[in-house]
């Protein structure tokens, strides 16, 4: 979030947790019962009577930097007594040696951009080919062209972005009440080192390397425990290393044209500096976890899915080629964390396999839309002009009509988020932004011009002003209000008078394509609606059944974060799968987060429920192994202010009325959903919407409201206008560089590629 609503949200928090006492966990909490890690591999390649090339760092079509971690399988019922191998006819072969792990191995180095031949000859066989295709340390792989940089961060090359990696120490601290981490000199080292024993039994000092560095134009972060005197190879990691990845985000949904940083504490960007509080990265990395971010994951920084699930794809590649093969992946994170997961879950199955999500939206798009609806409403119920019309307000009548308890809610998720994401005029690229009047050309700065290679270009025949004057198209504008009667329940349930009813409906009006207000309602264009329900940026729900999910939720503290987006993830799953059994939501009285233990609790949770997953052998679709995996004692559960846990999901039913509101659309009668961005039309009748309360309202109102409602209004009996479902694996950029609008499908996944970066039983 802004920085003034992340203050705002850290008071309200706090205010209501002063009195509770907070413990360091980091290092006593223990996971489940894990195996003992004796091999660094995941693949279960079958033995042929020729040798195989595995790839482990990434799919085979998907690589990048340059170098890549192979496995050589052996010929079988065949000892490999000798191996050549060449890269595009260069010789390689002391590239693969026959390693600690006992298997046969390398890190090649030195591919071209693009194609590249991989050949190997083991024994007296024939030679084994396969093609590598490599991509730029910068990107892209499968995102769109990249936006022009403004600058790159300071150190690194132009345009690029790339800089060496460097590597930092730091260690926890063994004092009473030390929170995170500190710097740690191994040249001088501290005396007040903790010591941590990690979920497979390996006990040393608290003692953490990190990474940092710069892929696909940005930062990312790696942090591992790490014993400096010793050395760390891909196929003989350090052996604290469980072989885990913990993935952290950032907050808020916003677009940036400078390199930003990779957030690692789970409230980042929306509680950023509250005490007392540790963050699970700091459990997980006592357990033994490596703990990965970038920058581009953080939603506050980038909101494009596209883009946050290809620099999370680079970024594991580089923990396969430098630390070794990982057995899974799990996230965690707030806010725009939470979006993050599921939308990337949703639309690039296998980055992730297993979410942690609090202060829940289930994407950025629904939320943005609720808030449109938030600024139009404080367009409307703020300005004089309906006292001067002669229509009268109570505050508690827009809470009616927000489907909230008071305005606050509307007021910071306009000021908090809604503006900031939206608005196309700014200083986001220095003196060439753009501005309608004197720069209709420059950089446009909101988030719907960032994803024009999913919504598209408007058509010359709709364009303004300023298009004209630019000479091009601007985004597609998906959101749109058309056929909305706002404050409809309310108004039928008596709530509001018929006058209020028909004085909002003419006058909230709607936005213009710089988002700037209207009379007219706005119309969203369709091909971009449907474009964002495939791409994911909808997140739809219909593939996010395959990871298993662990929500915290709190009552609703009114300031945008409404605990209803969390119950949104679950209807849909509902919705496209009849259950949501991979839906598991703890509640509790802290606002959004339930209860700040949770934070180091849900790492052993779900690491509980993966680890069981990955044992799973059987040839059984993932989405059923994460329903016959999960833990019995891992269930919907309330925490009760005395402490103890009631369990199931009828406490968590009972507690939505009171830990959860509606929005204006469900106001106007919307399905509960909250992802209808274009409603489908049906005829305008007063007399059959509204019965007798018809006549009370004024007949020059009844006038102006058939004129707004010409074209119909929203019949929610009938699935939303270009409602698809979510297409996984989608590229955006062809074999030429250009831009692809929609997207299409990456080809299959080349065969034995791709093997490094989970276990098997996690195959889709």
């Amino acid at each position: 979030m802004r920085r003034s609503y992340a203050q705002l949200a850290a008071i309200a928090m706090l205010t209501l947790l002063s009195a509770c006492n907070f413990s360091d966990k980091s290092s006593s909490v223990k996971g489940p019962n894990q195996p003992d890690i004796t091999d660094d591999g995941n693949n279960e390649v079958e033995p042929k009577e020729n040798a195989q090339i595995v790839v482990l760092s990434n799919r085979a079509d998907m690589l990048s930097a340059g170098d890549a971690l192979i496995e050589i399988i052996p010929p079988k019922d065949q000892a490999i007594t000798k191996l050549s191998a060449t890269l595009n006819a260069t010789d390689i072969s002391n590239e693969f040696a026959l390693r600690e792990n006992k298997r046969w191995m390398g890190k090649i180095k030195g591919m071209v951009i693009g194609e590249n031949t991989l050949s190997i000859k083991v024994n007296a066989l024939a030679a084994v080919k396969t093609t590598l295709r490599n991509h730029p340390n910068e990107g892209p792989i499968f995102s769109a062209p990249p936006v022009a940089r403004l600058r790159c961060q300071e150190g690194g090359e132009p345009l690029t972005c790339n800089q060496p990696a460097e590597y930092t120490f730091l260690y926890k601290s063994s004092q009473p009440g030390s929170i995170g981490l500190k710097p740690y000199d191994p040249e001088n080292p501290p005396t007040d080192v903790a010591n941590t024993t990690t979920d497979h039994g390996v006990t040393l000092p608290f003692i953490v390397r990190q990474e940092r560095g710069y892929q696909d134009r940005d930062e990312y972060r790696i942090l591992t425990l790490f014993k400096p005197d010793q050395p760390w190879q891909p196929w003989q990691p350090q052996p604290q290393w469980n072989r885990k990845v913990l993935v952290t985000h950032g907050g808020n949904c916003g677009t940036s044209f400078t390199p930003g940083s990779a957030k690692l504490n789970d409230f980042s960007g929306t509680f950023d500096d509250v005490p007392a509080i540790e963050q699970s990265y700091v459990t997980g990395l006592g357990l033994g976890f490596a703990v990965m971010s970038t920058a581009l994951n953080n939603g506050g920084h980038n909101c494009d899915v596209v883009l946050q699930a290809e620099s999370m794809l680079m970024a594991k590649e580089r923990i396969v080629e430098q630390y070794g093969p990982i057995r899974y992946t799990l996230g965690t994170g707030c806010s725009g964390g939470s979006i993050t997961q599921t939308t990337v879950a949703n639309a690039y199955p296998g980055i992730y396999q297993g979410l942690i999500t609090m202060c829940a939206y289930p994407d950025s798009m629904s939320a943005g839309l609720q808030f449109t609806d938030s600024h139009l409403m404080r367009r409307y119920f703020e300005s004089p002009d309906s006292i001067t019309r002669g229509v009268i307000w109570l505050p508690t009548q827009w809470g009616d009509v927000e489907g909230h308890l008071t305005h606050v809610n509307a007021i910071v998720a306009d000021e908090g988020l809604f503006k900031g994401a939206t608005n196309p005029a700014g200083n986001c690229y220095g003196p060439n932004s753009y501005h309608p009047q004197n720069n209709p050309k420059g950089q446009r700065c909101g988030l719907i011009d960032w994803i024009t290679h999913i919504v598209g270009l408007r058509e010359p025949a709709i364009w303004s002003t300023m298009e004209k004057a630019a000479g091009f198209g601007f985004a597609n504008l998906p959101l749109g209000n058309t056929g909305i009667q706002y404050g409809l329940l309310p108004f039928l349930q008596g709530r509001i008078t018929a006058q209020q009813f028909a004085d909002i409906n003419i006058h909230i009006g709607g936005l213009d394509i710089d988002i700037q207000p209207q009379a007219a309602r706005t119309q969203a264009e369709p091909n971009a609606v449907s474009n964002l329900y495939k791409s994911g940026m909808i997140m739809v729900g219909n593939n996010l059944n395959t990871v298993p999910i662990l929500n915290f939720v709190g009552p609703d503290p009114g300031i945008a974060h409404d605990s209803l987006h969390a119950w949104w993830v679950r209807w849909r799953l509902d919705r496209e799968h009849g259950n949501h059994d991979n839906h598991v939501m703890w509640a509790g009285a802290t606002p959004l987060i339930g209860d700040l233990n949770w934070v180091h609790e849900g790492i052993v949770a779900m690491d509980k429920w993966v680890a069981a997953m990955e044992n799973d052998k059987s040839n059984r679709p993932i989405a059923e192994k994460v329903v016959a995996n999960k833990p019995a004692d891992l269930q919907d559960r309330c925490l009760l202010p005395t402490g103890v846990a009631a369990i199931g999901e009828a406490c968590v039913e009972a507690l939505r009325p009171l830990y959860a509101y509606g929005t204006p659309r469900t106001q106007a009668g919307d399905m509960k959903y909250g992802d209808n961005f274009d409603c489908q039309l049906k005829a305008y009748d007063p007399a059959k919407e509204y019965g007798p309360l018809v006549n009370l309202i004024l007949p020059d109102q009844l006038t102006a409201l058939k004129e707004v409602f010409k074209a119909g209004v929203c019949d929610y009996s009938k699935p939303p206008k270009g409602l698809v479902p979510t297409q996984t694996w989608l590229t955006y950029i062809d074999a030429k560089g250009k831009r692809i609008i929609g997207g299409q499908k990456t080809p299959v996944a080349p065969a034995l590629s791709g093997l490094g970066m989970q276990s098997p039983a996690f195959s889709y």
